[in-house]
């Protein structure tokens, strides 16, 4: 077999490793996501729950990074403290690497029964949470086949005489080997990827041992990384727990790197068999860099805070980078990806506030009232910008294709920004009532709007992602979502109605608050369901009317 044919099944392998990580994550997170960032936010009081929290949920999500984004997420919503972000995410790190330990067992024999489970539980019905389950087990199936896969690609390499001059100059070269582990823990994204990867290409005796270490260290220092360079452009508050953990995870990796080369430790240490040597490496270092790591989270977080200090002083939009080049106006097909940038950005905040606003209604804060208030103002400067910066593109320099998305991406602001108006006046002002009364929602009364709240929340999520992905079944999913959050608000009308009947003090007090916090929900998730419409339609695949034509007698 030639090189190139065993590089193209090599990379067509890992590429099918990279989609399958994927889509058991997104799955994940569209199943379950509303709930695990609950359980998130609430386990979260100290560092040592925070840790273990951020284990599990990274075992979950089998990604530490997307641990990452959303711990970032509830920093800069004010949901918790920077140092207690930094603690969860050193416990997502461990929590990344103990999924590689478990994806080194042998489970190829669940390959067929994953595959087999996913395809039955993604047809047998149409309901979100059975086609969400059947992604999540089919995408495993395809993770544990790409795996299998990465083995039998790698095996005709034993006999490539390149590769050992270049593993060879690699093994006396450890900063070189470090940087390019690095390069590729960023370009997959994923440090479960690479260590895998580099774990099979172990396994076949393709790594020399003294290369083994110095990857693994480089692999864990581009991990640490990726998360900081995605929200490099967000608010100084939700850049502190990424850069904390670049700083305790990826100092402790370059600590490690020089004790390596002081003491020149042998893999077989760790594990006989090389393979093994690479997974045991890195769970070492993560668990080392938890313990270690912990107790100087405050320090890092407090030091990061000072740091960024400044620049969250200057007024909230006067410093703004915004995406709405005016250069660009001339390239139609630019200037609108400008503008869906900044779009995302009205998206991003107004998940900050539809997040915050059901915190008011259990814990009143004045700060986070404030915050709201000044959420919604930049949500209303910002959606005047993207209106003019639309209306200034040439209609004439416009495809049809670009003037319908042009409109469409106008049309999704419009419905964004008046949700925040929904959340800001209507919203917070039942919260403050609420406070000022001194009313209390029945726990039954209480569980119902917090489960319509979920479902409002990954409603949100599928919304805003269809202003990139542009994908159609999500889109179906996002439109048949309507009628779960009507059946909701029916059922839960009747249960109050019920209560009420029984004489339930709680419920009596607090009707009013109830029924019209549960309308507001479902009026800003018709909202977010109406951002799909124009995509539906676009494809024929949206109904014109829902009412029933008169038969003609």
């Amino acid at each position: 077999m030639s090189g190139i044919v065993v590089f193209i099944h090599l990379a067509g392998a890992v590429a099918l490793l990279l989609w399958a990580t994927r889509m058991v994550r997104t799955g994940i997170e569209r199943a379950y996501g509303g709930v695990l960032k609950d359980k998130l936010r609430l386990a979260v009081s100290n560092r040592f729950s925070a840790a273990t929290a951020g284990f599990f949920f990274a075992v979950a999500l089998q990604s530490a990074t997307a641990v990452a984004l959303i711990v970032a997420s509830f920093t800069a919503g004010g949901y918790i403290t920077s140092a207690i972000g930094i603690a969860t995410l050193l416990g997502a790190d461990f929590g990344s690497a103990f999924v590689v330990r478990i994806l080194r067992y042998d489970l190829s024999l669940l390959v067929p029964v994953l595959l087999l489970a996913g395809t039955v539980a993604f047809r047998a019905s149409e309901e979100r949470q059975w086609r969400q389950i059947g992604r999540i087990l089919f995408g495993l199936g395809l993770l544990l086949l790409s795996l299998r896969m990465i083995g039998e690609s790698s095996e005709p390499l034993r006999q490539s005489s390149l590769l050992p001059v270049l593993f060879n100059y690699l093994a006396s070269d450890w900063i070189s080997a470090f940087l390019l582990a690095a390069l590729l823990a960023w370009a997959f994204h994923s440090s479960v990827a690479a260590v895998l990867l580099v774990a099979s290409l172990a396994d076949k005796h393709l790594l020399p041992d003294a290369l083994i270490i110095p990857l693994v260290l480089g692999i864990n220092f581009g991990a640490a990384v990726i998360a900081a360079l995605l929200t490099k452009n967000a608010e100084a508050t939700a850049r502190i727990v990424p850069l904390g953990n670049v700083v305790i995870r990826g100092m402790m990796t370059l600590v490690a790197l020089a004790l390596q080369f002081a003491i020149q430790a042998s893999p077989s240490l760790f594990a006989g068999n090389p393979g093994e040597a690479v997974v045991m490496v890195h769970l070492a270092l993560n668990a080392s860099v938890l313990v270690l790591g912990l107790p100087f989270a405050g320090m890092v977080a407090s030091t990061l805070e000072a740091l960024l200090a400044a620049p969250t002083e200057t007024p909230a939009n006067d410093d703004r980078y915004s995406a709405l080049n005016p250069a660009h106006l001339d390239n139609p097909q630019q200037a609108i990806s400008n503008a869906t940038r900044e779009v995302l950005t009205v998206c991003n905040k107004t998940e900050i506030m539809l997040n915050s606003i059901f915190d008011l209604f259990e814990h009143w804060d004045l700060k986070r009232t404030q915050k709201i208030e000044a959420l919604d103002d930049q949500i209303d400067s910002i959606h005047r910008d993207i209106k003019f910066y639309l209306a200034r593109i040439s209609a004439t320099a416009l495809d049809q294709q670009s003037a319908a998305l042009s409109q469409n991406l106008l049309g999704a602001t419009i419905k964004i920004e008046q949700a925040a108006d929904i959340i800001s006046q209507n919203m917070l002002t039942r919260a403050r009532k609420k406070h000022e009364r001194h009313v209390a929602f029945s726990g039954e009364g209480w569980a119902e709007l917090c489960a319509m709240h979920r479902e409002v929340l990954q409603n949100a999520h599928l919304a805003f992602n269809l202003l990139v992905t542009r994908d159609v079944e999500h889109a179906r999913q996002l439109v048949a979502r309507k009628e779960a959050v009507r059946n909701l608000v029916k059922s839960s009308e009747e249960k109050h109605l019920d209560r009420l009947r029984q004489g339930n003090a709680a419920s009596f007090e607090s009707s009013s608050l109830h029924i019209d916090t549960m309308r507001d929900l479902k009026e800003i998730n018709s909202l977010f369901v109406s951002i799909g419409y124009p995509l539906l339609e676009g494809e024929g695949l949206l109904r014109r009317s829902r009412l029933v034509q008169p038969v003609d007698l």
